[in-house]
């Protein structure tokens, strides 16, 4: 897939998520829809995205990302 394409989704994710007011509450939600929801393939590339440096991730969909990889 698209790698525009899969941070486009995981920021739709995250822009959902934002809005709670608890930081750690928001980034464990975006991690949780993206272990849930996305394949195994996705969630490889949106981390490669991630481990690159792709700063175009919004701040809580990065740190969910990073959480992936536990």
């Amino acid at each position: 897939m698209d790698n525009n394409n899969l941070v486009k989704m995981a920021n739709n994710i995250g822009t959902f998520f934002k809005s709670e007011p608890d930081r750690e509450l928001a980034i464990n939600e975006v991690e949780q829809h993206l272990r849930n929801f996305w394949e195994p393939r996705m969630r490889a590339e949106i981390i490669e995205c991630v481990e690159n440096g792709d700063n175009q991730l919004l701040d809580i969909v990065a740190e969910a990302v990073r959480r992936l990889k536990r």
